[in-house]
């Protein structure tokens, strides 16, 4: 593995910021602190321009390269953390209760960082590099909202790249899906309205409880009875609350959830199914059911020339670890939406540690910010070349 020296050269630079990004993270659409970061940063950098506020708190900067040329290529990375207490342990971790980048967001948008560094040093390439830092994008819709605040009319791009760090691979491996490679979600909340009682008199009831654990059975054969073996699909059952007392029946009940797909047949059918069983439950035992069943992410779609030109830029880096697959990943993203309006790749970069992404004890391994950073700067000097 060789990442472009003049980037490693600054990796220890790219670790305090990365760290002083974890110790203050910030939710979705929050990233107050951490945008003021960002825009200082690349103003420091010397890049031709810098945007913020789009999406709220969103940035995005402008790097031209030395020999002019008309297209423009998009790099993105998201900024926010997640509502999770820190166990990590590290003597960085989250000053702020109840969050934490577990997620590594922390990581990617210090990526970019390094990226926006290098390229406004050297500008080895023709045409415009366009650096989006989104916000909120564990499942609030930053990715939407800059698109609706009209990101990609400002900023137009030809092609858009955005990555992920990865803990399920090995450090230095980098991966790309070409077509579906990332689920849709869908994340639904169901509201039993029952009649409550004394728990000592249940038959003057309609709990509420036995009503939503037999619904959460039923549920579950939507993917067991309903879905196509050859289609994926995922319905989890993620909440359940009711009641407040010993001795009470409860009145009402709550479950909550996301199904995961990859084609929108799948999804709509699985809709469907939610919603008469839940119609029939309430049928049956004579209560209110009520659904909100919520598009949050699309399938991410990485265009198949596109992924082929990432895993070749990432390949000048770290070899033949960098590679197409075939795996998809039930796990969603919303630089699917971007996807959506520019064509583009999503890559995965593997790195040391054997939590999961959404632990609270999650440790991102520094070493693979010049790693990205590299990746990012490469992907536009080689789609952006001198002179083409």
């Amino acid at each position: 593995m060789s990442v472009i020296p003049k980037i490693g050269a600054f990796a220890e630079d790219l670790t305090v910021i990365r760290r002083d990004f974890h110790a203050h993270p910030e939710l979705g659409f929050e990233e107050v602190r951490t945008s003021g970061i960002v825009a200082e940063q690349l103003r420091a950098y010397g890049v031709d321009e810098v945007h913020e506020g789009l999406g709220g708190t969103g940035v995005v900067a402008l790097i031209r390269g030395q020999g002019g040329g008309n297209r423009r290529i998009g790099l993105r990375a998201d900024m926010d953390a997640l509502p999770i207490e820190e166990a990590s342990g590290v003597d960085y971790a989250s000053t702020h209760p109840g969050r934490m980048h577990a997620c590594g967001h922390d990581g990617h948008t210090t990526m970019l960082l390094g990226a926006a560094r290098y390229l406004a040093e050297t500008r080895d390439f023709d045409g415009t590099a366009v650096l989006i830092f989104q916000p909120a994008e564990e499942g609030l819709g930053g990715a939407r909202r800059m698109i609706a605040e009209g990101l990609f009319e400002k900023f137009p791009c030809d092609e858009i790249y955005g990555m992920h760090n990865d803990p399920n691979s090995e450090p230095g491996e980098v991966k790309v899906t070409p077509g579906p490679a990332m689920a849709g979600a869908l994340f639904f909340d169901i509201e039993i309205k029952g009649n409550g009682s004394h728990a000592a008199m249940p038959h003057q009831s309609r709990d509420p409880i036995l009503i939503g654990t037999s619904l959460v059975q039923q549920l579950q054969s939507v993917v067991s009875r309903n879905a196509p073996p050859t289609k994926p699909l995922v319905l989890s059952v993620t909440q359940f609350n009711a009641g407040s007392a010993y001795n009470v029946v409860p009145g009402s009940a709550t479950i909550a959830g996301t199904i995961r797909y990859f084609h929108d047949d799948v999804a709509e059918m699985a809709e469907a199914r939610m919603r008469d069983l839940c119609a029939g439950m309430a049928t049956a035992y004579g209560v209110e059911i009520n659904v909100d069943l919520r598009n949050v992410f699309d399938v991410l779609t990485n265009d198949a020339d596109l992924t082929t030109a990432y895993v070749a830029a990432a390949r000048d880096i770290v070899g033949d670890a960098a590679r197409e697959t075939t795996d998809q990943m039930t796990g969603s993203e919303d630089f699917a939406d971007m996807l959506k309006v520019v064509p583009g790749a999503y890559c995965r970069v593997g790195h040391a540690g054997s939590l999961p992404l959404h632990n609270p004890a999650f440790v991102l391994d520094d070493a693979i910010l010049p790693v990205g950073a590299s990746i990012y700067a490469r992907i536009i000097e080689t789609r952006l070349p001198r002179g083409a």
